[in-house]
């Protein structure tokens, strides 16, 4: 069981069973504190442990697989910050250029664990009350609590700075190689138009250049050729398979293979 409730993009969360698992890909920057049990973020090369009173740093439209779980007797409780890109860019109006020396470096991408300092401990402990959803707090306390969350990254790194207040749009990236890496996650034409810093029309059109097929049915060729490499390779189980490359049903999985290839996958992993 889980319970996620939001206010103005301050999201708090429960989870009461022994382990949840989520793909999460933000469009916005965040901190995620954890008030209790622990949190584990995995990108594939490494896993980050963060537990309780920890806080971390999430870059926008950045990858990651969260894997939140009890720990020291306490079910799993976290409250997520999500910066969204009106509201950075209402707080650079206020602050003007942060004071930071020219040609300031970015942060490099990826996901910081935040050192202890006495703003994110007061920020969120000031949080704390709100985890009892009978109190209701107001829209413009909790913008207060994102403009603290803000500061308190400005205060730890000069580079948050020019990261967090870059609003430029995204350059294009090559929409097959963005593809042939993700094919396993669940992507809207949107979403995969927004990751590869382009409009909806203008991907569609891109995409009509480099493939006779629509993205929906790319994605399902894909999907099949990876299962049937791991499958021929064998010590696998259809589902585990079917799971792995993104599939949701198994019924599906099988039908659009026999489709493809002509054989039911148990053909091949036998």
């Amino acid at each position: 069981m889980k319970l996620i409730f939001n206010y103005e993009n301050v999201f708090y969360s429960f989870f009461y069973d022994d382990i949840s698992g989520c793909i999460h890909r933000s469009r916005e920057y965040a901190m995620n504190y954890v008030y209790s049990g622990e949190m584990v973020l995995d990108n594939g090369q490494e896993q980050i442990h963060v537990g309780k009173g920890e806080c971390v740093f999430i870059p926008r439209d950045h990858h990651i697989t969260m894997y939140k779980k009890p720990a020291g007797g306490e079910r799993y409780c976290g409250i997520f910050l999500s910066f969204t890109r009106s509201f950075l860019r209402e707080m650079y109006t206020r602050f003007g250029p942060y004071k930071v020396p020219p040609r300031t470096p970015k942060l490099d991408s990826g996901v910081i664990k935040l050192p202890h300092t006495a703003e994110i401990t007061s920020l969120f402990s000031s949080l704390t009350p709100f985890f009892d959803p009978e109190v209701k707090p107001q829209a413009d306390f909790m913008h207060l609590k994102l403009q603290e969350g803000l500061l308190a990254l400005l205060h730890i790194d000069k580079r948050f700075a020019p990261t967090l207040f870059d609003f430029s749009e995204p350059w294009k990236i090559d929409i097959l190689d963005f593809m042939d890496k993700n094919y396993m996650y669940e992507f809207s034409l949107e979403d995969l138009a927004h990751y590869t810093g382009r409009s909806l029309a203008t991907f569609k059109r891109d995409f009509k250049k480099i493939s006779n097929l629509t993205p929906e049915k790319w994605l399902i060729r894909k999907r099949l050729e990876v299962a049937y490499g791991l499958m021929c390779e064998g010590g696998r189980k259809i589902g585990d398979v079917c799971a792995a490359v993104g599939f949701k049903n198994q019924s599906h999985f099988s039908a659009a293979f026999k489709k493809q290839y002509g054989v039911p996958p148990t053909a091949v992993s036998a």
